[in-house]
């Protein structure tokens, strides 16, 4: 029998086999039985070398085409037989009632994260992010911090060891107001929502980790005044129309000068309370502007920061902080 005949006879089989495969199991069986290394086909193109010299360019050819034959069959038969694996093996009730998918909820500080960035877009800041794992550069010492600090002790900040800089888990998002200012000039306007870290004992009031939300705006001219100003704005977009600020001295090594903010409204009254303290802030102090290359006879601005927990406690009047943190589907449903 000619090579041809040869051929065109196993190309005939081949077909015939792939086209009975029941499932893909007896499909892969049936492929590496003809195409496979060691198939039939594969050795029948073995001998394509032994031929004489004018019978290869016609099998050359016919080989080709037998093997994209073979190859499409193998395809449309793989296809056939995924689709029907795919099917119900049981017959479908269509007049059974369905079954609900249950739609998920954002989470409530995601919710409040997302209210404080809206407030601070309408008046034309931008999100700013950065590392969690942190320098004490960017997160102490470029703020002004020094090195006696308590912030800066092992019992308050969790550092993982390591060659100076020794990383450490941020204490607050301040070390992104450090990165941004050290890479573009003035003006900013920024506000940074974030996780941070310090060694608290977890209670109904601290969490080793929370988060926070910091602002900073840099400009030529910029006063406590503007600071005061947006500060009103975002607190009373957030905790309602009626609700009330005041600044008292403070002191942070990173602000000068530095107030604490206090705020009041119709729930805070509720809890039996005139003022509740919410946030810090202050001018920036002329070292940080130093520190990052900025100079301090030209340019000013304020920064302040707040827990994002307290704001969500406030809202929705929750007790105990861990609660964000235990993922009770019971408790997250309720928002």
């Amino acid at each position: 029998m000619s090579f041809t005949a040869q051929l065109d006879a196993l190309r005939q089989e081949a077909l015939k086999d792939l086209a009975a495969a029941a499932d893909l199991a007896l499909l892969d069986r049936a492929k590496g039985a003809w195409v496979g290394p060691h198939g039939k086909f594969t050795a029948l193109m073995k001998q394509l070398g032994s031929l004489p010299k004018e019978e290869k360019p016609a099998a050359g050819k016919a080989i080709n085409t037998a093997k994209v034959e073979l190859e499409a069959a193998l395809a449309a038969r793989r296809e056939a037989l995924e689709l029907k694996s795919a099917l119900p093996k049981e017959p479908t009730d269509f007049t059974a009632p369905g079954r609900r998918r249950t739609v998920g909820k954002l989470h409530p500080l995601t919710q409040v994260t997302e209210d404080i960035v809206r407030c601070f877009r309408k008046i034309g800041f931008v999100v700013a992010d950065g590392p969690e794992l942190e320098d004490e550069y960017h997160c102490f010492d470029a703020l002004n911090t020094p090195a006696d600090h308590p912030a800066r002790d092992a019992q308050d900040t969790f550092y993982i060891g390591g060659a100076a800089p020794q990383p450490l888990l941020r204490t607050h998002t301040s070390s992104v107001q450090i990165r941004v200012m050290k890479s573009q000039p003035p003006p900013i306007r920024i506000i940074v929502p974030g996780r941070v870290y310090r060694r608290d004992n977890a209670d109904a009031t601290h969490n080793p980790t929370f988060q926070q939300v910091e602002g900073l705006y840099v400009d030529r001219g910029v006063t406590a005044g503007d600071l005061k100003g947006t500060v009103e704005f975002v607190f009373r977009e957030l905790m309602g129309p009626d609700t009330k600020i005041r600044f008292r001295p403070h002191y942070f090594s990173y602000t000068e000068p530095s107030f604490e903010i206090d705020f009041s409204n119709p729930l805070v009254k509720k809890l039996g309370k005139d003022w509740l303290e919410i946030a810090g802030c202050g001018m920036v102090h002329p070292q940080v502007f130093e520190n990052v290359g900025y100079d301090p006879e030209v340019w000013t601005g304020w920064a302040f920061g707040f827990g994002i927990e307290r704001i969500a406690m406030l809202r929705y009047g929750i007790t105990d902080i861990r609660l964000f943190y235990e993922n009770d589907a019971r408790f997250l449903r309720q928002f």
